[in-house]
């Protein structure tokens, strides 16, 4: 049996690994109610200590009433809340995320760390910012003093597309840019390979744990990124990916980046819900046109006619847009 020691979180990192396995992305009722207490380890321990029973080992809740006087403030918004995160804790899931980070080398980035992402990338993405990052490879890669630009597209994607992709993944790393995207297949994997064939530096952001490979057609690829890049989660070690996980993981790709360029997207594409991240952060957003008998870049074309993204030929034009 696991020790009540080693499963209840201790401190300020810890408490906000267990708020990972709580809540899912963007979870903005959570974000308000860890705000509500001084510290996040105050703020979790008030939603496991008086709901032990997936605790086996105590025998009674202890009550020092911090729920109470928070749910006094806003009743109906936390009660909802306490309703999600209740079922999802649990003392073998803590020791097992925990257990995960030694086996599979993971770091983790919290507020304060000289590795987070900084001011600007919270003030991005406000309640839905994450709890915590985890990292595999170089976590160094996530600090703002970096240059920073997202590069994605479609998973179908055309030769054209891709030449483009590679194009101008290997201008800017020439330019000293660190690329991120999600890994992908399509225009995500090809920018990801270019960086490491330019012997540059690119962040894979995933929708679930860091220790899981997804695509599994990229395994080798994402090996590749944690040895010479950083792989990159606020999902915890041993999560499977979502289609929500998925669409909210894109928020942490436009959130790190100076600026997003989508580099062939058809008309329903999901590199279009990165784009509509970058307009309501105000970051930057530039859009690759395409062959106007082309689908695949349909959705770019509908960027550039309808959401003022900057019409990008060369990776000049993309340097203009970081300025």
């Amino acid at each position: 049996m696991t020790a009540i020691n080693d499963a209840l979180p201790t401190n300020e990192r810890e408490a906000r690994i267990a708020w990972s396995l709580l809540t899912e992305p963007g979870d903005v009722i959570a974000h308000r109610y860890r705000n509500h207490f001084d510290t996040t380890l105050e703020s979790v321990l008030s939603v496991i200590e008086p709901n032990l029973q997936g605790w086996p080992w105590v025998s009674a809740p202890r009550a020092d009433g911090l729920v109470d006087a928070v749910l006094d403030a806003e009743d109906l918004e936390y009660r909802v809340g306490m309703a999600r995160w209740l079922p999802r804790h649990g003392a073998a899931e803590f020791a097992a995320v925990l257990a995960q980070l030694t086996v599979h080398n993971i770091q983790t980035v919290i507020p304060g760390d000289d590795n987070w992402p900084g001011e600007r990338f919270e003030s991005r993405l406000g309640e839905t910012v994450p709890v915590i990052l985890y990292v595999r490879g170089d976590a160094e890669l996530l600090n703002q003093q970096r240059n920073i630009v997202g590069l994605t597209g479609a998973r179908a994607a055309t030769g054209y597309g891709e030449h483009v992709a590679m194009e101008l993944a290997a201008g800017l790393v020439d330019r000293g840019y660190v690329l991120t995207a999600g890994a992908a297949y399509g225009i995500d994997g090809m920018v990801h390979r270019t960086v490491l064939a330019s012997r540059g530096k690119t962040i894979a952001v995933l929708a679930g744990g860091v220790d899981r490979s997804y695509p599994s057609g990229h395994e080798a690829l994402l090996e590749r990124i944690a040895d010479d890049g950083a792989v990159v989660s606020e999902m915890p070690p041993g999560t499977s990916p979502t289609r929500w996980r998925f669409m909210s993981r894109n928020r942490i790709i436009v959130a790190l980046a100076d600026a997003l360029v989508v580099v062939e997207a058809g008309f329903r594409s999901g590199s279009l819900n990165s784009a509509s991240h970058a307009s309501a952060m105000g970051v930057p957003l530039g859009a690759v046109p395409g062959p106007i008998t082309s689908p695949a870049s349909a959705g770019c074309h509908r960027l550039i006619r309808e959401s003022g993204a900057a019409c990008i030929t060369s990776v000049g034009e993309i340097v203009e847009l970081t300025a």
